[in-house]
């Protein structure tokens, strides 16, 4: 199976398809040999993986040129062919990856050129791990709903509040935190809308600030949840004008959204794979799985689905790179990748029977790994209210 093969279609260039080769036959050679289950074993390897893709220069997508990238602009493609690959070998190099272009996409995005400076060398060279900050216990996919705060005391702000499900949590060297500055306008039920919202970059040893709980997935990822108790940042450290948070927050998500969608892809097709090859060579009633006509329905459902995920993908990341809105775009991609690769995974796991759900075997690894997909960066039921609202609105007809 020809990983890179959908790099023909017109939404790529010749550098995309040079990158896709590259990307390909160093995942093929570096990747997939371990899978740490302890959490610090989990953390020393998500480490590892990101100094290692640091020298690759992989992590160079993840930050403008001007600041050691490897493109004058973020490309949507690029990240995305990154991630998919990366996905169809190991789902925690995956996550190494992508969180050094969302953690610190705010940054990119949004800050000060001297802060800028401070920190995306680094991120681009692999040399610090970058996290973002937004969830909190009582707001996840309502951001507006966020308690966190910033107060202005002086010449620094003073951070109090909490953050859960912080992807890196725990072995980040900074984090990209929002939090209100003030307290916003009241919606018609009473809750408060999403003005009021900053962003500041919080060194990791920041005093005020401690991870007060590890969290445990059943695909091991670091994670944790924060807590920030009079944390006292300079007002050099905020992101962005005052108030323009939730914005950033935003534009760092329709970066990274349709790059979420191109990774359920490499899962996808890790899955088909896996699925082509076992059904080729088990043998069953006097012949092999593979001539079953149900087995041979279900590879073509699996490819179909994969084929549509990828052009909804990368159409949403094509329309990115032009500078147009992606909103629905981008939630279509997430949505109908994460979901059909949850399908694609659990029916090749049914064709591997009980092999397929034996720890440690790749059909079990990619059930774990795709099912945070379908609820990390807006859950599936989250992105279908984006798709309706915007159809009803009729922003994107």
């Amino acid at each position: 199976m020809r990983l890179a093969s959908h790099t023909d279609w017109p939404f790529f260039d010749a550098p995309h398809r040079e990158l896709a080769q590259h990307i390909g036959a160093w995942a093929q050679s570096e990747l997939g040999h371990e899978h740490p289950a302890a959490c610090d074993a989990v953390d020393a390897h998500c480490r590892a993986l990101v100094r290692r893709l640091g020298q690759a220069g992989f992590t160079r997508y993840c930050v403008r040129k001007e600041f050691g990238g490897a493109l004058q602009e973020f490309d949507a493609r690029a990240i995305g062919l990154i991630r998919e690959t990366l996905s169809f070998h190991d789902g925690l190099a995956d996550f190494a990856f992508a969180m050094q272009g969302l953690g610190s996409g705010a940054l990119s995005l949004a800050a000060e050129q001297p802060l800028q400076q401070r920190y995306l060398p680094r991120v681009a060279a692999g040399t610090a791990i970058a996290a973002f900050a937004l969830s909190e216990p009582d707001a996840g996919s309502d951001v507006a709903a966020m308690q966190m705060t910033a107060r202005k005391s002086g010449s620094d702000y003073v951070l109090d509040g909490q953050k859960t499900w912080i992807s890196n949590g725990g072995i980040a060297d900074f984090y990209c935190v929002f939090a209100r500055t003030s307290a916003g306008e009241r919606r018609a039920n009473g809750s408060v809308g999403a003005q009021g919202i900053s962003a500041f970059v919080v060194d990791a040893e920041t005093p005020g600030l401690r991870v007060a709980e590890r969290i445990e997935l059943i695909a091991p990822h670091p994670m944790a949840r924060l807590v920030f108790e009079n944390c006292v940042i300079p007002k050099e450290q905020r992101i962005g004008a005052e108030g323009e948070g939730f914005k950033i927050a935003m534009r760092t998500l329709d970066v990274f959204r349709s790059t979420v969608a191109a990774a359920a892809v490499g899962f996808a097709r890790r899955a088909l794979a896996e699925a082509l090859s076992h059904t080729q060579q088990r043998r069953m009633f006097g012949g092999t799985l593979s001539d079953f006509q149900l087995t041979q329905a279900a590879l073509a459902d699996m490819a179909t689905q994969i084929d549509a995920a990828a052009l909804l993908t990368y159409r949403a990341a094509w329309l990115r790179d032009r500078g147009k809105p992606v909103t629905r775009e981008a939630a279509m991609a997430k949505l109908t990748a994460t979901e059909s690769a949850q399908w694609i995974i659990d029916r090749a796991q049914q064709m591997f029977g009980g092999r397929g759900v034996v720890s440690g075997e790749v059909l079990e690894r990619l059930y774990r790994e795709i099912r945070a997909l379908r609820i990390y960066e807006g859950a599936s039921e989250v992105q279908k209210l984006i798709i309706g609202r915007d159809l009803l609105t009729g922003k994107s007809a």
